[in-house]
C-alpha cells in the first residue's frame, strides 16, 4: 500500500464556501421550548471531508448536569451555486431534515423545506437554522415548529473549535 493512499485529498472546491465549519466544535448550548421544561447541554459537533462535493455533518449532545445522552444527529452539507447550501440531516427521533438556505462570509442561514418522520415520531412540522463563525467561535441557533407549537427557539449554543480538518 502506497503513502499516497494515507494522505488527504484536498477540499472539494464545490464546497469551498463552508471550509470555515470543518473541524471538531465543542460547548455548552440552552433548549427550551413550550412543552418542556428548560436544560442545558454539552455538545460536540464535527464537520470533515473526503474530497467529494459535500462536507459530512456529526452532532452528539449531552446533559450538562449528569452526562447522559440526549441527542444525536448525523448527515451532510451541500452547496449550489450563488451561496447556496442544503443540509441533510438523520435524527434517531425519526425524523429526516432536508434544509435549504443560503452561506454568506461565515454564516449559514437555512429554512427546512421537507421535514418526514416515521409513524411513531412526535410531528415535526419546520426546523430553522442560523450558524455563525467568528474565529474559532461557533454560535448557533436552531428554531422548531412542532407538536402544534409556531416556529419558536428551541436550540442555542456557543462551540469552541477543539480541532481543525487540516485538509481544506
Amino acid at each position: 500500500m502506497s503513502a499516497d493512499r494515507h494522505e488527504a485529498p484536498p477540499l472539494h472546491p464545490v464546497v469551498a464556501p463552508l471550509a470555515f465549519l470543518l473541524g471538531t466544535w465543542v460547548g455548552e448550548g440552552q433548549g427550551e421550548y413550550p412543552t418542556i421544561e428548560s436544560f442545558a447541554y454539552t455538545e460536540q459537533i464535527t464537520v470533515s471531508h473526503v474530497g467529494k462535493p459535500f462536507l459530512a455533518y456529526a452532532q452528539r449532545t449531552w446533559g450538562l448536569d449528569d452526562g447522559r445522552p440526549l441527542h444525536a444527529e448525523t448527515g451532510y452539507w451541500r452547496c449550489g451555486p450563488d451561496g447556496h447550501v442544503e443540509l441533510v440531516v438523520a435524527h434517531p427521533s425519526g425524523h429526516v431534515e432536508l434544509g435549504a438556505g443560503t452561506v454568506s462570509g461565515t454564516s449559514v442561514t437555512l429554512a427546512s423545506t421537507s421535514v418526514t418522520g416515521t409513524p411513531s415520531a412526535k410531528y415535526v412540522r419546520a426546523l430553522a437554522r442560523q450558524v455563525d463563525v467568528d474565529g474559532e467561535h461557533l454560535r448557533y441557533r436552531l428554531d422548531m415548529a412542532a407538536v402544534g407549537q409556531a416556529l419558536v427557539p428551541h436550540l442555542r449554543a456557543t462551540l469552541l473549535r477543539a480541532s481543525a480538518d487540516r485538509r481544506g
